[in-house]
């Protein structure tokens, strides 16, 4: 068979670069451990918990609103939306990562981090908030596996003011400090991200019936072609 006539090999997804990848793991992880750093005696609030939660007057249905990103409800939704977005596309790694990643997160923070940190607030282990680690996990997830510069700036925007308005949420409730939200977020990017360093360097490989996107390499070949 000469070499005109051999079948072109399914074009192989790009993957994100590995030091940023390593560097972000690494920084999210030492944010994450550096926070229960500057807990007092007793593990109880810090002076920014306390700054914040003094300023909140007591307005439930408005930290209930505020919240409500981070319950399992909006989380899952998040989680199935975007594994269909990547299974359509025959992305089926990626699809199984969204899904799969934030909930191994989860577990890791319940049965490891929480005890690990043992940060008694009313019956529960408070760090690192559990309904940040699901969402910043999740978001962590998708942005990764979308490999697209823009979509990850946005990701990050978005991220930052969505669970600004959690922290005040959890805190006002009563839920949460300050600092176990932010700490859960760091320690969810670390761990989404630690997954996804092995995974990253699958061959991926699109299906022939796969929507191409214009940066494809598969669509510059094509369009190069005579």
């Amino acid at each position: 068979m000469s070499a005109e006539s051999r079948p072109a090999a399914a074009p192989v997804v790009p993957t994100a670069g590995g030091a940023a990848l390593s560097l972000l793991t690494l920084g999210a992880a030492l944010f994450a451990v550096a926070v229960p750093l500057t807990f007092p005696a007793g593990k109880g609030p810090t002076g920014l918990d306390s700054w914040l939660s003094e300023r909140l007057p007591g307005r439930a249905a408005l930290y209930e609103a505020l919240a409500f990103p981070g319950t399992a409800a909006a989380v899952l939704s998040l989680m199935v939306a975007a594994a269909l977005w990547f299974a359509r596309r025959r992305l089926w790694w990626r699809a199984g990562f969204v899904l799969l990643a934030p909930e191994f997160a989860v577990v890791l923070n319940t049965w490891v981090l929480k005890p690990l940190w043992d940060r008694p607030l009313h019956d529960y282990l408070a760090y690192p908030s559990g309904h940040t680690v699901h969402l910043v996990a999740a978001v962590t997830a998708i942005a990764l596996a979308a490999e697209h510069r823009g979509l990850r700036i946005a990701a990050v925007g978005v991220t930052a003011v969505v669970l600004a308005g959690v922290t005040v949420g959890m805190v006002g409730l009563g839920y949460h400090y300050a600092t176990d939200v932010v700490g859960g977020a760091a320690a969810a990017v670390a761990l989404v991200a630690v997954l996804y360093i092995p995974v990253r360097r699958m061959p991926v490989r699109a299906g022939s019936g796969a929507p191409r996107e214009p940066g494809d390499p598969a669509v510059s070949r094509r369009s190069a072609a005579p």
